[in-house]
């Protein structure tokens, strides 16, 4: 169901009203006014087009209807200029063009190396305290040597075997803490590879992707080679996940996840987008050679018949859409990103199971 003529221009562009003066209406209370109406029109939004109520969705909506987000409000107000549906597609593309989106995985990285970094420096402290204290262990071991003989220096004695017992102590603390901090490493180091890993399929995720897009294409311009990017979504997948049930629909996602890396080839990076959506680099090749091996999988996909193991019953036809454009065409990185996103929904309007260019 469509907005009214001019409400989204209206609610995208500017923030709710507040209650007119003379209603007299306290600061407090025309502030929990605005939060309600703002709630209000972000509901109405997400019911009207039938959207998914996830956390990405309501924080793209609220940043479009309260206008703290300029960019998604325009981009709003042209696709409802436009007359194109507002649907989960668009606004998952609205996400991928999100210009802080590389700026906040770059942070996390920043963040990373720099904890990274003080474990290092924690761990070269402890290493050069413990020789620290080996060697004092060193000195006062050989004056209680020359002090043991001579009657009277028992005080001395003791108190020199009882710092040596403290240094002991604190040398075996030092190897302690030195042994977690490489275990602390270690577990960075394999939290920031699992980080990049989609859980399902086992294929790089979103996160990987968007990093890999961005050295794959400053790559290419230097060496002057092609680079291609695809997007793949699985047609009609909300009839397999209601038909079959969740968890055979992750099973068809994991067995198109195979297809794809396996005919893709070494050359190409394969990755989980998000839900049903995939996406490829094609390393040294244009979007027209890009296209002939991406729908050389669309075809072999498409003849194959997939089984539910769990009762028995044929899945039908799993096929796929997609949507290529050549990351090298452009200067921005966005521009093909919404150039194969534009190709992959012709592709869905003209009748699925097919490849695009864009």
């Amino acid at each position: 169901m469509p907005f009214p003529t001019g409400y989204l221009t209206r609610s995208a562009r500017t923030p709710p009203e507040p209650p007119a003066p003379s209603e007299a209406i306290p600061i407090e209370g025309r502030a929990q006014e605005a939060r309600r109406v703002l709630l209000a029109r972000i509901g109405d939004f997400v019911v009207r087009h039938d959207l998914p109520v996830t956390a990405q969705n309501l924080a793209t909506v609220c940043g479009a209807l309260s206008g703290s987000q300029p960019e998604l409000a325009e981009a709003l107000v042209q696709r409802e200029v436009s007359g194109e549906p507002i649907d989960q597609r668009w606004l998952d593309t609205l996400s991928r063009l999100d210009p802080d989106g590389h700026s906040r995985i770059a942070a996390l990285e920043t963040l990373s190396d720099k904890l990274e970094y003080a474990l290092m420096r924690f761990a070269q402290t402890a290493r050069a305290a413990q020789s620290e204290t080996s060697d004092h262990r060193g000195a006062i071991g050989v004056q209680i040597e020359a002090l043991a003989g001579p009657e009277g220096l028992e005080q001395v004695l003791d108190l020199s075997r009882a710092m040596l017992a403290r240094i002991e102590q604190a040398e075996a603390a030092m190897a302690r803490s030195e042994a977690e901090t490489e275990l602390l490493r270690e577990s960075l180091a394999k939290a920031r590879i699992e980080a990049d890993v989609d859980h399902l399929t086992r294929l790089p995720n979103r996160r990987a992707f968007e990093r890999r897009l961005v050295s794959a294409a400053l790559e290419a311009r230097e060496r002057d080679e092609p680079l291609s990017l695809a997007f793949c979504d699985v047609d009609h997948f909300k009839q397999v996940n209601d038909r079959h049930g969740h968890a055979a629909g992750d099973r068809v996602l994991c067995a198109l996840a195979a297809s794809l890396t396996e005919g893709a080839g070494q050359a190409c990076f394969v990755a989980r987008h998000g839900g049903e959506e995939f996406v490829l680099l094609f390393h040294g090749l244009a979007k027209e050679a890009a296209r002939g091996r991406l729908d050389a999988i669309r075809r072999a996909q498409a003849s194959r018949v997939l089984m539910n193991r769990d009762t028995g019953q044929p899945f039908g036809r799993i096929t796929f859409s997609a949507g290529i454009a050549e990351v090298t065409e452009s200067a921005d990185i966005r521009s093909c990103l919404a150039r194969a996103d534009a190709a992959l929904y012709r592709a869905k309007q003209q009748g699925r199971n097919q490849v695009e260019l864009g």
